[in-house]
């Protein structure tokens, strides 16, 4: 029996939630499908930092899967920003993209799909803060927990990379296979706040966290970085 691989994409101060949630969601699916290989791939098998004091090592390299049939980039903060000028990891999304089924992101990771020239056209997602930089990838904003374009698929903040791995294998299997997995996690969400109520998104507060990070990430980038900018 052939494998298909899903590739998760590792690089330096990603955020851990935006990989591992999704991971552990086609993990759980991939261990009663034989057919479907996870791998962690990064430049080097050397373990990467993240935004936490956590690392990650990858289990395999860029070079060792080439063509992967799925693909989820993970984001961040500024470090995330700074890879938009990755030409390893760049080149890498842009050669996996001409032959996977589906390419897909968490969080600001769309942001480095978009960088390789990914998202023209497309609608597409990722944290709130940074919903409008989209538009400097050709991409049209909507504001969901996941956006679905066929072969791209991008999903909000951090946490709806659970959601959006769960799609994806009802996508892949159906929704009793998607029901399995997310009994198997005891993903049942329940907030001490509740759900997020929109109307009180501390936008103000967090703007000087984006403006930092768009203007640390891209520090060698300016014409990147001020084209960013103006879409705050």
């Amino acid at each position: 029996m052939s494998q298909k691989t899903f590739a998760f994409v590792v690089y330096p101060g990603l955020t851990p939630l935006d990989l591992v949630g999704p991971l552990q969601v086609i993990a759980g699916y991939a261990a009663a499908d034989p057919s479907v290989r996870v791998a962690v791939v990064g430049e080097t098998l050397e373990p990467t930092g993240t935004d936490t004091p956590l690392r990650i090592a990858p289990s395999h390299t860029f070079d060792q899967v080439p063509d992967p049939s799925w693909v989820l980039v993970p984001g961040g903060g500024a470090p995330t920003l700074r890879a938009l000028g990755d030409e390893k990891l760049i080149g890498y999304l842009r050669r996996a993209a001409t032959s996977a089924e589906l390419m897909t992101s968490v969080c600001t990771g769309s942001l480095l799909l978009g960088q390789a020239g990914l998202l023209e056209g497309r609608e597409a997602t990722t944290h709130w803060t940074f919903l409008e930089t989209l538009r400097a990838f050709g991409a049209t904003p909507v504001r969901q927990r996941w956006a679905d374009t066929g072969s791209v698929i991008t999903a909000a903040g951090v946490s709806a990379g659970i959601d959006l791995a769960l799609h994806l294998v009802e996508r892949m299997r159906g929704a009793d296979t998607a029901r399995l997995v997310q009994f198997g996690i005891e993903y049942d969400p329940q907030p001490p706040l509740g759900p997020l109520d929109w109307s009180l998104a501390p936008r103000e507060q967090m703007r000087p966290f984006v403006d930092h990070s768009v203007r640390e990430g891209l520090a060698g980038q300016p014409e990147l970085r001020d084209k960013l900018l103006a879409q705050q």
